[in-house]
């Protein structure tokens, strides 16, 4: 079928997934940040994965910090097992040869078209045709990384979000020759490894979530820059706007609860307002030309000592692992469950 014309039906029962495929063995390319808490969020759902990293330090220390993210886990009341049993279930290589047993095999390089087409090829080469193959981008069109591929049909983006092993943040994105079957296998994977994962059934660029938050940081810039507001101001007021209800409900039910005729009348009138700047802010760029990278080498939109960068860090982490058990408590479909109503004849013990 067309990827245009695609529809899922929402009322139906989850894909099965096929056993062979929900006891696989995973495999994941590249292992920086992303790429470790990729492969322990696989292990603590009982994967057995190999890590593929051609730089011989990062396959060296990963064992080392996939330990210590399960040992969160664990304290976090994520993970059952003890992590040391877990642990041994992932081995590292610097030999794509060794992904040949996967089931499925995540990229996860840095964003560049090119090297990712490259890695892509490497993957195709080295595992059977039945293999999924995810691409982990944040804004890459998935078309485009199908291109000359041998397979196309079982290349897929899978977007993570970081951490990765805490989040339940998933999108699954369909590029024009990925077969649905396929994608929806991807989704269903995904509810295993903890995710409430998102279908993207078109090749959009950006997907869902960044085509928004990209859309709100143009206009936080051009607040800024305009002289309307500091970046301090703007983080303020999206904290306790956005910040207080987007992870109980996004925005066409927060729009339902609130009252939709409002937000027409403000959309008349606002839309023609709002930034639609399509070059990168100035701000922007005189930050990255000043080497700021934010707290990984303490230079940022805000200054950071050394000790406030690590807090911020330990911050971010901790803040993930409660905002996730809030999130537990109201989940997407909380509202539309039956209402359990109190027996009116019971009487009271």
């Amino acid at each position: 079928m067309e990827n245009g014309s695609r529809r899922l039906d929402m009322t139906k029962e989850p894909v099965k997934l096929p056993e062979k495929l929900a006891a696989t063995q995973a495999g994941v390319v590249g292992l920086g940040l992303m790429g470790t808490s990729i492969v322990t969020c696989l292990l603590a759902a009982g994967h057995k994965v190999t890590g593929l990293d051609k730089n011989p330090s990062r396959r060296r220390g990963l064992r080392r910090r996939v330990g210590k993210f399960l040992r969160e886990m664990r304290r976090e009341g994520l993970l059952a097992r003890d992590p040391r049993s877990v642990v041994r279930n992932l081995r590292s290589s610097g030999d794509y040869a060794d992904l040949r047993d996967c089931g499925i095999v995540i990229e996860c390089v840095r964003e560049d078209l090119k090297l990712k087409r490259q890695v892509l090829r490497k993957i195709e080469e080295a595992v059977p045709s039945e293999t999924l193959i995810g691409s982990n981008t944040s804004a890459l069109p998935i078309s485009q990384l199908q291109r000359g591929a041998e397979h196309p049909e079982r290349i897929l983006g899978i977007h993570w979000g970081e951490p990765a092993h805490v989040l339940r943040f998933m999108e699954v994105i369909c590029g024009r020759q990925t077969s649905l079957e396929r994608a929806e296998h991807v989704v269903e994977l995904a509810r295993r490894w903890n995710k409430e994962p998102t279908l993207v059934r078109r090749d959009v660029r950006g997907f869902i979530t960044n085509r928004l938050m990209y859309a709100m940081m143009r206009e936080a810039f051009h607040l800024v820059e305009a002289g309307y507001a500091t970046p301090a101001d703007v983080d303020r007021s999206v904290r306790n706007d956005l910040g207080y209800w987007i992870t109980f409900a996004g925005p066409f039910r927060y729009m339902d609860l609130t009252g939709i005729p409002a937000y027409a009348a403000v959309m008349r009138d606002l839309l023609p307002d709002l930034d639609c700047g399509k070059n990168v802010p100035a701000l922007m760029r005189r930050v990255v030309r000043a080497g700021a990278k934010g707290v990984s080498n303490c230079k940022g939109f805000y200054p950071y000592t050394a000790g406030q960068a690590r807090l911020w860090q330990r911050l971010f982490l901790k803040f993930s692992y409660e905002i996730r058990k809030l999130a537990l408590k109201y989940p997407e479909d909380v509202g539309d469950r039956p209402v359990k109503r109190k027996n009116p004849t019971a009487r009271a013990g």
